[in-house]
């Protein structure tokens, strides 16, 4: 008998909720022993990462960039990333015609500090060159859509991420042409509202368009997950973590897929990777089609060794 296709697009409801707020989820994607099951069994390639894409080729000082999308080089996360309960409900947004163009672990340890409030449109402020990392179509959108999985327990206490809902539809706050300096020094030292928060030597407030404003945290939602949810959110939506209190020796580990239209152009006449002080060649990167066709060629697109071709919407 076969097997049924379900449909996992957004409902009207849902949708209309995701444009006003920002954010849809969390999403039930894998029961919590099958997540253990799979985050144990690619751990060692992610500590030794010989088949990754990138090799550092500059000072990377301050950010290793190994781990970047590793779902072009590890099976089971070429097939997250192309999994109908995310690419139906991605696609539902973006439109027929979708890449990831990119994807990363975010690690949390016992006492790191929590992520700034911050947005990212171009990811431009994130390079030493200040070139944007993504280019859409004049007048045709800004940001991209990103899909958090939680591959270990997500709680306020382990520092889960935070959510500022409808502020994607605001201006702005951060400016990405500016520029972010490292000072190993605040690691775990900046405080903000009480809090600390920075991110690995980095301080977003040094991107502040206004240097006195602060986001108002009275409206922040806690995006508390169990391992093997997701949630989706725009990239221009402000968002932060809490600190990680050490309440627990286990880490909070997230998996981040990032998706956009074919429209966009990715990583344009770029030949490196350069971000937070760490450089890599891109000459093995490609973005995949997780959903429709590429009807427009900006970009190079990548098999993974997910079954040579990953799975695809049609």
């Amino acid at each position: 008998m076969a097997e049924l296709c379900v449909d996992y697009r957004l409902t009207a409801s849902e949708l209309e909720q995701f444009n006003a707020d920002g954010y849809a989820g969390p999403f039930d994607l894998y029961e919590p022993s099958e997540m253990e099951r799979h985050r144990r069994s690619i751990t060692p390639k992610l500590l030794n990462p010989k088949t990754a894409i990138y090799k550092d080729e500059g000072s990377a000082v301050t950010t290793s960039l190994s781990n970047y999308d590793r779902h072009l080089d590890i099976d089971f996360l070429a097939e997250h990333i192309t999994r109908p309960e995310i690419v139906d409900r991605v696609s539902s947004i973006l439109g027929p015609d979708v890449l990831c163009w990119r994807s990363e672990f975010i690690v949390k340890y016992p006492g790191d500090e929590g992520t700034d409030w911050h947005q990212a449109d171009t990811f431009s402020a994130v390079t030493d060159s200040r070139q944007p990392q993504i280019l859409w179509p004049e007048g045709a959108g800004a940001g991209t859509i990103t899909v958090w999985c939680a591959f270990t327990d997500s709680t306020v206490e382990k520092g889960c991420m935070q959510f500022i809902p409808g502020t994607h539809k605001k201006p702005m706050n951060y400016d990405e042409s500016k520029t972010l300096k490292y000072d190993p020094d605040s690691i775990n030292s900046l405080e903000k509202a009480g809090v600390k928060r920075g991110f690995f030597g980095y301080d977003y407030r040094q991107l502040q368009r206004d240097p006195n404003w602060s986001p108002d945290e009275s409206e922040a939602v806690d995006m508390v997950m169990r391992k093997g949810q997701f949630v989706i959110f725009w990239s221009t939506m402000l968002h932060a973590s809490h600190p990680h209190l050490g309440l627990t020796k286990e880490m909070r580990l997230g998996y981040v897929a990032r998706y956009v239209p074919a429209c966009v152009r990715v990583y344009p006449d770029r030949q490196m990777l350069d971000e937070f002080h760490g450089y890599a060649s891109l000459e093995n990167y490609g973005c995949v089609l997780v959903s429709g066709q590429d009807r427009y060629g900006h970009n190079k697109i990548a098999k993974t060794t997910f079954g040579g071709t990953p799975f695809r919407r049609r």
